[in-house]
């Protein structure tokens, strides 16, 4: 089995790594910022900033042949904990039904990527 790169029509990443490797029916997608792939601005505010990250995994998924509902883990870094509560609503707004298992380190994060990066593996059908 030979990873596929995935990278059609997504921007590129600002340090060296892959958006997404798809292998056999996962697909592994990098950390995604808030940052907006239209604009290349960062919102100053968790909640836009993370928003923005969920929509970047989404789009990215849709790039490599999946979609949100078909992720099974996640990897949530936060640079501050008390944006954890914030982060559970749109969690559930993103993931409604059978939500995947999750991790959520808080970590300080490079200097671009403000508040939040989220990981995701899914299944590729």
């Amino acid at each position: 089995m030979q990873p596929e790169i995935i990278s059609a029509n997504l921007p590129h990443p600002a340090f060296v790594y892959s958006q997404a490797v798809k292998a056999g029916n996962l697909v592994f997608v990098a950390g995604q910022s808030g940052t907006d792939f239209t604009t290349g601005k960062l919102a100053d505010d968790f909640e836009t900033q993370a928003r923005q990250a969920f929509k970047n995994v989404a789009i990215v998924l849709n790039a490599a042949g999946s979609s949100m509902d078909k992720v099974v883990k996640t990897t949530i870094w936060l640079c501050n904990a008390s944006n954890f509560d914030k982060l559970n609503e749109l969690y559930a707004e993103f993931f409604p039904n059978n939500p995947p298992a999750r991790s959520t380190p808080v970590v300080s994060l490079p200097k671009d990527v403000l508040q939040i990066s989220i990981e995701v593996i899914a299944v590729v059908d």
